[in-house]
């Protein structure tokens, strides 16, 4: 599995920023993806994520923090039977500097996504894409 982001960058408090997740080479058409994120100094920690069943969106959960801000979505031009890959996107509103960190992608089984937004069942992992939010 293959997972890369982009999208990252500065943005000032207060505004948006999209990031985005090309993921591909999953074994079958149900798998789940997550956006994590670090903070210099601090503990990885679940921002949400989506389950993809057939190439569309089934689930998706989020983070107490995130939840109103940011949203996830998915690119459902592929959607199909087939479908073994996706553009996973996050949405940030409403920024504020605490959000400032690495973002991360993770994709794995479909079983991967659930509320608790554990990281520990996701198999592959992005690069990682920086955003700054500056006050």
């Amino acid at each position: 599995v293959q997972l890369v982001e982009s999208g990252g960058g500065t943005v000032q408090a207060g505004g948006s920023l999209r990031l985005s997740c090309a993921a591909s080479g999953f074994a079958y058409n149900d798998y789940g993806v997550g956006w994590f994120r670090q903070a210099a100094g601090k503990e990885r920690e679940g921002v949400g994520c989506t389950h993809v069943t057939k190439g569309e969106i089934h689930t998706t959960y989020y983070a107490d923090f995130s939840r109103g801000r940011f949203t996830i979505s998915g690119d459902n031009t592929k959607s199909s039977i087939d479908a073994t890959e996706s553009t996973i996107y996050l949405e940030m509103n409403d920024v504020a500097p605490e959000d400032t960190a690495v973002y991360y992608c993770a994709g794995g089984w479909g079983y991967a996504c659930y509320p608790g937004l554990g990281g520990d069942d996701y198999a592959s992992w992005g690069p990682g894409t920086q955003v700054t939010v500056s006050s």
